[in-house]
């Protein structure tokens, strides 16, 4: 891949719809071109079609969300066979904050849920409200794997960082297509370690704010936000699970509250930035989309509170070709993109953002 210059990809951010109520993930159905579903933290799962935003809900569970700052309703995701087995998924905090990721049904046409569910993971959280992760993604292999930050808190102070017997600073995978309410890969790297959880893929995560799957590549790509200091993107190449990123013995590329730490067996970001630059990273996607063409294998996040979105590009397993882009997509009224929940990408591969204030934007060619 060439370099990626300033200048050779002209890239603005245009809206697609506001008045959506904290949102907070954007998906696709797989094979649909014509439907965006964006979750609102609120407990509403909303459809945009044809760049209009529906009254009515694809889902509600509003009654059963929690409503701290980090609980809610965190992550959707669409089975890869949607189309006809009409399977969904939705990653949720209760009121008591404890972590539920929830298979429903669409209906018919694809426009309502019904009410038929099935719980997949139960995870008890209820010792602070943040730090619950919430990402939801098929990989490449058909499984479904869920981040699940560290357990809350400052610190690691559940000590669930290390702890591979803990659901908790984990990316799980597991098979929704066998088992009740599922099975466990016999390929998962902890399957067979005494006292640990078979479910887990990789550890070592504070809470891991959104991760994806390069859809051509099958890559993995990992957001986790950091404690006081610096925040990271973690890469691992496809199907190459049972990592450990570090936390808490470390943030980032440095020792965590020490000044030597043994780095042995450990995974190490790809990148990270300091604060104040920023102070909580939001993980993106790889573009694969074909109206920029340019821009083809990069990957794009951002920062919830300075607003700001960078790319790089993956070398021989290390970032390349890091660019900002902040300026070109700063195109909201007074010039500010902070509060950026998330990001989204469609059927095609185009990008968009989320911004927790209700509106969504489509990264497009100037």
């Amino acid at each position: 891949m060439q370099p990626i210059q300033p200048g050779n990809a002209s890239i603005q951010a245009r809206l697609v719809v506001s008045g959506v109520d904290s949102p907070v993930d954007l998906q696709a159905a797989p094979g649909d071109t014509s439907r965006l579903y964006i979750a609102e933290k609120t407990g509403k799962i909303r459809i945009v079609q044809s760049g209009v935003l529906r009254q009515r809900a694809f889902l509600d569970i509003s009654s059963r969300v929690s409503g701290a700052s980090e609980e809610g309703l965190l992550g959707i995701v669409f089975h890869p066979q949607f189309q006809t087995n009409h399977r969904f998924y939705a990653d949720y905090t209760d009121h008591a904050g404890d972590i539920h990721v929830v298979e429903f049904l669409a209906s018919a046409d694809f426009d309502s849920a019904t009410s038929a569910e099935r719980e997949i993971l139960f995870i008890s959280h209820s010792q602070a409200t943040n730090h619950n992760g919430g990402q939801l993604a098929f990989g490449p292999d058909g499984y479904l794997y869920v981040g699940v930050g560290d357990g809350g808190g400052g610190g690691d102070e559940f000590h669930n960082g290390q702890n591979l017997g803990s659901l908790l600073a984990k990316i799980l995978r597991v098979n929704v297509d066998a088992g009740s309410p599922y099975s466990i890969p016999p390929d998962n790297p902890f399957v067979n370690r005494p006292g640990a959880r078979g479910e887990t893929w990789d550890y070592g995560l504070r809470n891991p704010w959104r991760f994806c799957f390069d859809r051509l590549t099958g890559d993995l790509y990992i957001a986790d936000v950091g404690q006081d200091k610096y925040e990271e993107v973690d890469f691992e190449p496809r199907g190459a699970g049972g990592k450990n990123y570090g936390w808490s013995i470390m943030e980032g590329l440095h020792c965590y509250n020490a000044t030597t730490c043994n780095e042995a067996g450990l995974t190490l970001p790809v990148t990270e930035y300091e604060h104040p630059t920023g102070c909580s990273i939001t993980g993106g996607y790889v573009y694969r989309g074909s109206d920029i063409p340019e821009l083809n294998g990069v990957y794009f996040y951002g920062d919830w509170c300075t607003g700001f979105i960078r790319s790089f590009s993956i070398g021989q397993g290390k970032a390349a070709n890091e660019q900002d882009w902040t300026s070109s997509l700063r195109t909201v009224a007074g010039g500010k993109m902070s509060s950026i929940s998330s990001f989204g990408q469609d059927a095609r591969g185009e990008l968009y953002l989320v911004l927790l204030d209700g509106a969504v934007y489509k990264i497009v060619r100037k």
